[in-house]
């Protein structure tokens, strides 16, 4: 009897599983990019390149993703190994299947309670991500770019640039180079 009762809550709690995971989108929602960031989930060793003014400083550090709300977010967690000292970052994403976009905030612990920049926001086309935001330096309007690119199973380049001028050109100030650990 014990073994046909753990037999049958086993089958029961395979077939909730089941019909979670087959659940479709409600209708409207652009589920197909909720994916997109599956790539990253794991471990990684990352090499950063910098822009301070016009000299690059280069560092390593380490990267842990994990996915949450089955898949409808992720967080990223960095640890900088710099010359000056270890410092560490955050990237948190979330999918919204209105719009078929992923927002990305960053939170640094140089200043853990400083205000925190708008999203940038985008999605994944041919295997590149690309995400915008608009903000202000010094009274001057600036937009940001992230992009994602040369995504492999063990690796992958991210890279952060700047434009004074609306999108027109573009200034790169900070890149990282993946390479999975586990």
């Amino acid at each position: 009897m014990k073994i046909l009762t753990a037999t049958c809550l086993s089958l029961a709690a395979f077939a909730m599983t089941c019909a979670t995971a087959a659940t479709p989108a409600p209708a409207g929602e652009d589920v197909s990019g909720l994916h997109d960031f599956d790539f990253q989930v794991g471990d990684w060793r990352v090499h950063h390149r910098v822009k301070r003014d016009s000299d690059w400083l280069e560092f390593d550090g380490t990267c842990s993703n994990r996915r949450l709300m089955e898949g409808r977010a992720n967080v990223e967690d960095h640890r900088f190994e710099k010359a000056s000292g270890v410092t560490y970052g955050v990237a948190v994403r979330t999918y919204d299947p209105k719009t078929a976009q992923w927002a990305i905030w960053w939170f640094d612990s140089r200043d853990p309670h400083g205000v925190i920049d708008p999203p940038v926001k985008g999605k994944f086309e041919n295997g590149v991500g690309t995400f915008y935001s608009d903000y202000t330096s010094n009274g001057k309007p600036m937009r940001v770019r992230y992009t994602w690119s040369h995504i492999t199973a063990n690796s992958a380049h991210w890279d952060q640039a700047v434009s004074a001028d609306a999108g027109k050109t573009w200034d790169t100030n900070w890149t990282m180079e993946f390479r999975r650990v586990r």
